[in-house]
């Protein structure tokens, strides 16, 4: 379930300052046969809608460092090699309203340089567009992290923006 500031940005609204920055500049999802994926500079959210009514006991899902498999009702939804490595101990899962279950991982590589074009190394791409958004806000969440004072929700990128956008860390301050 999504929370009402996710709903409000998803219909255009906006977010006081006081929100955390994805809250208040969206995601950009990945759709998928089963749900979605998007992610953070430090987590990859997984959202898999699941029959309405399933139980917690339903549902197995194991995470590890590298490898993610969820099967519902012993059915496998979703197996395989993830896209880059993440903290295995502080991967998690619920189900919402008994009709999705979110997958939340840690990456291990938290910058703007690493942003997932897939979520498994195999499967569930992102197309080229949502690639290139995926990247402008990556980008933009790292400028609001090394700028905390400063909203950058709004903001439109261009330019150079890949790989994590320019480097101004040599710049005198």
């Amino acid at each position: 379930m999504r929370s009402a500031r996710s709903l409000q940005l998803e219909l255009g609204g906006s977010w006081s300052m006081s929100a955390p920055f994805e809250e208040r500049s969206g995601v950009v999802p990945c759709g998928t046969p089963w749900g979605q994926w998007y992610q953070t500079l430090e987590e990859v959210f997984i959202e898999v809608q699941v029959p309405p009514g399933t139980r917690a006991q339903d549902i197995r899902c194991d995470l590890q460092s590298r490898h993610v498999a969820l099967a519902v009702g012993g059915r496998e939804i979703l197996k395989g090699k993830l896209f880059d490595s993440t903290i295995a101990d502080e991967g998690t899962w619920t189900l919402e309203d008994r009709k999705m279950v979110r997958i939340v991982l840690t990456k291990t590589k938290r910058d703007a340089a690493n942003c997932w074009t897939s979520l498994l190394e195999s499967e569930y791409a992102a197309d080229p567009w949502v690639q290139d958004q995926m990247q402008r806000k990556l980008t933009l969440e790292r400028f609001q992290k090394e700028n905390p004072g400063f909203d950058f929700s709004g903001a439109e990128i261009s330019g150079n923006y890949t790989k994590g956008g320019p480097d101004f860390s040599n710049l005198e301050k």
